[in-house]
């Protein structure tokens, strides 16, 4: 619980003290500390922004004005000028990242008032609250970008990047093909041990992902010979039961290998993160003659619906689709 603190005394704000308790439910339902996260930053955000521009510190007072006027807030302030906590400005240094003040995504947006929807549904069914404030809010869907693909040159040119003489260049150079070759999210490829690691099948179980439910993904026989040769040199470095650790031995950090990827990508002239190269593996698989169903499987998503985004093939690649796959052809008559 975070105290509004004056200059002689401190005072809990009531959506505050609502929080921690949703915070506890949430605990409760066992969901995962990204989501919790996202909760808990969404509410914040909110209540600083109704106490210093609407003067509201009740949960009671929220009026659904309150939120259609805070969405308007959202699109007119930039990227990072506010924080939930002061002392997160302090920790993450928002003023020194190249988009601070630039628009805010519909999609962030969409996201803040979805967890604002949960929140005050909990009020409701708690009896916190007569009314829920956020009942006819609608959620905001953003429009759907194209995913863009990294061409082969680009894939080609990204490869021989690494310094893979070095312990540092190395493990990136091997979590980046291991991306690429299974579509494994960043945050579940840093969790991996040896262990998880099926040579034989060329399989590997991911044990905790976004969604709680374990999964397998397959790679190569390229790969399988990297990633022996990965352990090995591994082994040979440092003591670790992670299979991606840091020199010393602790656990990487998403954020460290995304600011490795993308310093590797502004010298190339390309924009990559860890999410788009699983953007790149979802797409070459269903140009290569994978099927929906299939990889939807393999990413771990909840159902093929989320992973339809990914059917949004240009004319070009509708052609190679269709040249590789023509009824016709593969008929021979």
């Amino acid at each position: 619980m975070y105290p509004v603190c004056g200059r002689f005394f401190c005072v809990f704000r009531d959506i505050d003290v609502k929080l921690d308790d949703f915070m506890l439910h949430c605990e409760s339902k066992m969901l995962s500390r990204k989501t919790m996260a996202s909760y808990e930053q969404s509410v914040r955000l909110f209540a600083h922004y109704l106490e210093d521009v609407k003067g509201v510190t009740n949960a009671k007072d929220v009026k659904t004005e309150h939120i259609r006027a805070y969405i308007k807030y959202l699109r007119e302030r930039g990227k990072y000028t506010v924080v939930s906590e002061e002392f997160t400005r302090e920790a993450n240094s928002p003023q020194n990242r190249p988009d601070i003040g630039k628009e805010i995504s519909d999609a962030t947006i969409g996201n803040y008032v979805r967890n604002l929807k949960v929140f005050f549904r909990y009020l409701k069914e708690e009896r916190e609250i007569k009314t829920n404030p956020a009942k006819p809010i609608e959620n905001i869907k953003p429009s759907r970008k194209k995913k863009q693909l990294l061409s082969e040159q680009e894939l080609k040119a990204l490869m021989r990047s690494f310094d893979i003489t070095s312990f540092y260049g190395y493990r990136s150079y091997t979590i980046t093909r291991l991306l690429l070759d299974t579509g494994m999210r960043i945050g579940e490829c840093l969790d991996l041990v040896p262990d998880d690691i099926d040579f034989k099948n060329k399989a590997i179980h991911v044990r905790n992902p976004k969604n709680k439910k374990e999964r397998f993904v397959f790679f190569s026989p390229k790969l399988k010979q990297e990633l022996r040769r990965w352990v090995y040199y591994r082994d040979r470095y440092c003591d670790s039961e992670l299979l991606f650790p840091t020199n010393r031995g602790t656990k990487l950090t998403p954020s460290s290998y995304e600011k490795t990827l993308r310093g590797i990508g502004r010298q190339l002239g390309v924009d990559i993160t860890p999410h788009q190269l699983r953007n790149n593996f979802a797409k070459y698989y269903l140009l290569n003659g994978g099927d929906i169903i299939s990889l939807s499987r393999i990413l771990g998503h909840s159902n093929a619906e989320t992973t339809k985004v990914y059917l949004d093939f240009d004319e070009g690649e509708l052609g190679q689709k269709y040249q590789r796959h023509s009824p016709m052809d593969k008929l021979n008559i």
